[in-house]
């Protein structure tokens, strides 16, 4: 009997070393992502990583990217066969541009119709191509506005031209609260800044909504900055005495001279701007003076805002075994138990309510902030970022309001930047 226990219990350490030896070895991949919200946090997300670890056994390691020179290191591990698996970032980056270059996976086959139905249509978009590809799987959004210094716009008696519950006002409101300001302060409170390409999409959103103005056709294929209602706009900006254009900023540089209170308004702004206690607690200047997001003013009052989109990609390698635990990782954050912490993480909106099967939309419940920015969201306007050509328009936008500042005739300097965009969408 001994020697019958000792022969089976033999047996079972060698099938046990067998199946050890045939055991399939834990996949590792590697994510980059740009600074989105404490996704540029490695503590926070090296903690997402770990419950995705330990849910999954998938191992991720983590590249963090900023937005000065991450392109270049993407472009650089591209050209050298050393792409990440994964990639943070929005659809201008990873559709309009690695993907339409051939360089990421087709997700479509990640979208079942629950998930056509769930998440926000403006977003799904933008995250497909015109021949029905997908190189981005959304999970978070936000618009982006504008911000006033509220007790600077009460000193000078324009807080009568804004509608601070709705979070709007008009184009005529908007002038007439720049004349006050001006008639109080004696000097320029808003600047265009146009140093350089970045928080662009709040000089682009200023302008195209003061008159209703596009910056993009429907399709996407052109650049239609030069219509009759952006000259418009562009030269009521040339003639206000309270608005300046200014080469040497960027958006960045822009936010801290707001806050500072060197500039009692800032057309770089967004949640994320709004939450910031860096200096101070959220929603004040440095020095203590409210500070409260508004819409671009428009015509009607209602404007279309520039959107924010960011999720993941995945970068074609060659090795469908990671491809297919990278998927894994998409659905387990967009879909799924780590959609939840991964907003959190991001501060930015839920692109749908319910993810893998949970109702999410109560996410922010707990957020004052959050909950009263929510009333900008429906002016999420259409993302031209994926236009062919984008990374042309940009430096062609902001040298174009370069030269307007400078004293340049508006009509002609957006006939040249459009004639200079479209030649690059074209080719």
């Amino acid at each position: 009997m001994k020697k019958i226990l000792a022969i089976a219990l033999a047996l079972c350490m060698v099938l046990s070393l067998g199946v050890m030896a045939c055991a399939e070895p834990a996949k590792e991949l590697t994510l980059w992502t740009y600074p989105i919200g404490a996704w540029g946090n490695a503590e926070t997300v090296e903690a997402l990583m770990a419950d995705f670890e330990a849910a999954t056994g998938i191992k991720v390691s983590v590249e963090y990217l900023d937005y000065t020179n991450g392109d270049d290191q993407v472009n650089t591990a591209l050209e050298g066969g050393a792409a990440p698996d994964l990639i943070m970032e929005g659809p201008e980056r990873l559709v309009a541009n690695w993907g339409v270059k051939g360089y990421m996976v087709d997700l479509a086959d990640l979208w079942d119709d629950g998930d056509k139905a769930e998440v926000n249509a403006a977003c799904q978009s933008a995250c497909f191509t015109a021949d029905g590809k997908c190189y981005e799987y959304p999970v978070v959004m936000t618009a982006h506005c504008m911000a006033i210094n509220y007790d600077a716009f009460k000193e000078a008696g324009a807080d009568q031209y804004v509608d601070i519950e709705n979070h709007t006002w008009t184009t005529e409101n908007f002038i007439k609260a720049c004349d006050a300001l001006y008639a109080k302060y004696g000097e320029a409170v808003g600047d265009v800044f146009c140093a350089g390409q970045g928080g662009d999409q709040g000089t682009r959103a200023l302008i195209n909504n003061l008159y209703g103005g596009t910056f993009t056709n429907a399709e996407h294929t052109a650049y239609t900055a030069d219509s009759a209602e952006n000259v418009k706009a562009l030269e009521l900006l040339q003639s206000l005495d309270a608005i300046y254009f200014n080469a040497a900023e960027v958006g960045n540089d822009e936010i801290i001279a707001f806050r500072q209170g060197l500039l009692k308004m800032a057309f770089c702004w967004n949640i994320a701007q709004q939450l910031n206690s860096d200096n101070n607690d959220a929603g004040l200047t440095n020095d203590g003076e409210e500070i409260v997001f508004m819409s671009f003013p428009s015509e009607t009052g209602e404007s279309k805002l520039c959107g924010g989109i960011w999720g993941f990609g995945i970068f074609d390698n060659g090795d469908e075994a990671k491809v297919e635990a990278a998927k894994e990782f998409i659905k387990y954050f967009c879909d799924g138990k780590g959609t939840a912490p991964a907003i959190k993480a991001a501060s930015y909106f839920a692109v749908r309510d319910i993810a893998g099967g949970e109702d999410i939309s109560g996410i922010w419940a707990d957020n004052e902030v959050m909950n009263e920015y929510k009333v900008l969201m429906p002016y999420l306007g259409d993302y031209y970022q994926v236009t062919s050509g984008w990374a042309t328009a940009r430096t062609e936008w902001w040298n174009m309001l370069q030269r307007i500042g400078d004293g340049g005739v508006v009509a002609d300097e957006v006939a040249t930047f459009c004639a200079n965009a479209n030649a690059a969408a074209e080719g």
